[in-house]
């Protein structure tokens, strides 16, 4: 079929928040800066300058903040993750219709890739550091026919570039809040979407 999605990675596919929680608590600690972990934690997907910003960082900190964070990652996030229930299987039914996957991220790419190796998460294409509509340049690279995330900031960036928006309720936006931003359907988690998939992709090119 050739069909391609696109798919968020942090609480659309995995959750990192018990890593994340002391990765930003122990940057606090380092740095001598009042860093909330798990205000940072309930709140996954914008960039990591604005999250830093937020907390009050100081602007000309910030890149020595970022380069310590992603110090901190490999050993501090990445072994504590876990993979999303239906993730896999969400990848699977992609693959198995002969579409490709690809993630498009707000994450560091080295990192978001050390998570895909971690979990064996298998997907043709990892475009990271992107947040709300600038995921569209990814997706339309990509020709992805939709995109699946967690946040208002993954509608925004499927609608941008044209591709169905599906919504996952497993992150800090409510059902609610998900389909008011215009998410055209919303999952309460990704077990739904294979059936999705094969309704709306695959039984329709038969």
């Amino acid at each position: 079929m050739g069909i391609t999605v696109g798919f968020d990675l942090d609480m659309t596919l995995i959750d990192p928040r018990p890593g994340m929680v002391a990765a930003m608590n122990a940057l606090g600690k380092k740095s001598g800066l009042p860093f909330d972990g798990e205000a940072f934690a309930s709140n996954l997907g914008p960039p990591l300058d604005q999250a830093l910003r937020e907390f009050g960082a100081p602007e000309d900190r910030i890149p020595e903040l970022i380069w310590q964070f992603r110090e901190l990652y490999p050993e501090t996030v990445v072994p504590s993750t876990v993979a999303l229930p239906g993730a896999a299987e969400a990848l699977e039914a992609v693959r198995a219709a002969g579409g490709r996957t690809v993630v498009v991220t707000g994450k560091y790419g080295p990192n978001a890739q050390m998570h895909l190796d971690a979990l064996g998460m298998k997907v043709d294409a990892l475009v990271g550091e992107l947040w709300s509509t600038q995921k569209a340049a990814a997706l339309l690279e990509h020709e992805a026919r939709a995109y699946v995330g967690d946040h208002l900031g993954d509608v925004r960036g499927a609608r941008a570039a044209n591709a169905v928006s599906v919504a996952v309720a497993t992150g800090p936006c409510t059902r609610e809040e998900l389909a008011a931003e215009g998410a055209d359907m919303v999952f309460d988690s990704l077990v739904e979407f294979p059936e999705w998939f094969a309704r709306t992709f695959v039984e329709t090119a038969v």
